[in-house]
């Protein structure tokens, strides 16, 4: 697979510390119940137990051994939404609000369990093999999707020094709880970043196939469809700006422009199916004839339907009221009824807290986008669509201000308003941290241009230069210096724009690892 060749060192460099950190989240993660005894008393006063009100199933079978251990090794990575889709992965979609969970990462899951960890099948239940998988998957998508951020880095950015920055900051996301938790944001970040990344390689058809898959993950998939509808216009309106002349050229222009639509008109279909084919599913399972399906459930979930307020598949003839409406949509419905999600819902003086979580990523994004405005107007409010002339003789412009770059910024500020003003906005930072390179591309772009130690007069222009500034470090012989841990050993040194950055990256990691598994809110 190209996203791994063994030609490049630095791409070998982005996986490894990728593993690395993995497994060190990890580490830290199973580590935290050891500490919770041993310091029980310290754990208590700085971090008391909190009664979440959140998804939690009562667990049918009774656990052997093994599954203990799993339990009490991994079991702080199955919390809050992780609960979601192991019971989605292990039973379906039993009760209503399930259905705000896509099916394809549950899908994965239960697949690998009943076929790569089938042999452990009488050492663990389901659900343990299914927490195994969760965490085995998101170890696996959430490196592929540091070197599929490195390679879209390279293309787009053509300066392989920040693309290369930019996905060890990946590594150290400070939405990396969610990227090593049963969550669907390591999944989807592999394929929202692949198929980007094909796109901007020509690859048409397949980046629209990565793209369908990831609407078939997470909802804000369906935003994506902006990259091809994108460069389909720019693809015409290049054409336009280059074709002057002749009435007899006229039909070519005609012919691409067809061509143009009915690529964008199959493209944007393809990542609104699996969307559409989900809430038709949704649809025929909880508004369609009752097939007693209570008697099939477990009384305990029952039960557990009758103490929440969930409701069932229509076994009753009751149905829901989102079943009657002209466009019978559950997610929007679910979101509404049961989160209270919509604009400015959550402008509350008690979510006060949640808006200063949010603040660091909503700065960052606002800071981006400003900076890209600033340092191409023409560019923006020619939508990026206007042949930009050659500058002399020189080669166009790379690193973050690029006009390739556009899309992007325009992609991740839409993501930004919406969830500041639509969602609850303390998820905003894994949000945008598994939706978009933009929060990676600028921090990267802020270090290597205010950090003395990075900063450097070279400049690398080509998404695969033999000559890549990094070679320079002792250690081109082999494996290249990484910047992050340079940067890191030498905290003490640097400016204080760099601790900002990496203080945010490194601070939400740990902070986010510690308040996530002992149940506690976070992003």
């Amino acid at each position: 697979m190209e996203l791994v060749s063994r030609q490049d060192p630095h791409l070998r460099q982005v996986v490894w510390f990728a593993v690395c950190c993995r497994a060190l989240t990890l580490l830290l993660q199973a580590s935290l119940p050891l500490l919770n005894q041993r310091c029980s008393a310290l754990f208590d006063l700085l971090i008391p137990d909190h009664p979440a009100d959140a998804f939690s199933p009562p667990r049918l079978a009774q656990p052997g051994p093994w599954d203990v251990l799993v339990e009490r090794l991994l079991g702080g990575l199955s919390r809050w939404d992780a609960e979601h889709f192991l019971f989605i992965a292990e039973r379906g979609y039993l009760y209503e609000h399930n259905c705000a969970f896509f099916p394809l990462y549950p899908l994965s899951l239960r697949a690998l369990a009943e076929a790569a960890l089938w042999p452990f099948r009488r050492l663990l239940r389901l659900r343990s093999r299914l927490l195994l998988s969760a965490v085995l998957l998101n170890s696996l998508f959430s490196a592929l999707a540091a070197a599929a951020l490195f390679e879209l880095g390279c293309v787009v950015l053509r300066s392989r020094r920040v693309a290369f920055l930019a996905a060890l900051l990946f590594s150290v996301s400070p939405a990396n709880v969610f990227m090593a938790a049963a969550y669907s944001e390591s999944m989807f970040a592999f394929l929202a970043f692949s198929a980007m990344w094909q796109l901007e390689k020509g690859q048409g058809w397949l980046s629209g196939l990565l793209f369908s898959l990831a609407s078939g993950v997470r909802a804000n998939g369906l935003v994506n469809a902006g990259f091809a509808l994108h460069a389909c216009g720019k693809r015409f309106a290049l054409q336009l700006q280059g074709g002057s002349g002749p009435v007899r050229k006229l039909l070519p222009l005609w012919k691409q422009l067809l061509r143009a639509a009915s690529s964008a008109v199959l493209v944007c279909a393809g990542v609104f199916l699996p969307f559409a084919l989900f809430q038709y599913y949704a649809y025929v399972r909880f508004c369609g004839p009752g097939t007693d399906l209570e008697q099939a459930v477990p009384k305990p979930l029952l039960q557990l339907a009758l103490d929440k307020g969930y409701r069932l598949a229509a076994g009753n003839g009751v149905k829901a009221p989102w079943c009657s409406q002209r466009f019978p949509v559950v997610y929007s419905y679910i979101q509404d009824t049961y989160w209270n999600v919509g604009f400015l819902r959550y402008f509350e003086l008690r979510q006060i807290p949640n808006f200063l979580l949010a603040l660091p990523v909503a700065l960052l994004g606002s800071w981006a986008a400003w900076t890209y405005v600033v340092a191409n107007p023409r560019h923006c409010l020619t939508l990026g669509l206007e042949r930009r002339k050659s500058e002399g003789e020189g080669k166009p412009r790379a690193g973050f201000c690029c006009p390739a770059v556009f899309v992007y910024v325009v992609h991740a500020t839409v993501l930004l308003v919406f969830g500041f003003f639509c969602m609850h906005v303390q998820v905003l930072t894994r949000f945008l941290g598994s939706s978009s390179p933009i929060l990676y591309w600028f921090s990267a772009h802020l270090l290597q241009e205010h950090e003395p130690l990075l900063r450097s007069d070279d400049q690398t222009t080509g998404p695969r230069s033999e000559k890549s500034p990094l070679s320079k470090s002792p250690s081109s012989q082999g494996t290249p210096g990484n910047p992050v841990v340079r940067l890191l050993l030498n905290c003490r040194s640097i400016t204080p724009l760099s601790r900002c950055v990496l203080g945010f990256f490194l601070s939400y990691w740990l902070l986010g690892l510690v308040l996530h598994c002992n149940f506690l809110p976070w992003t």
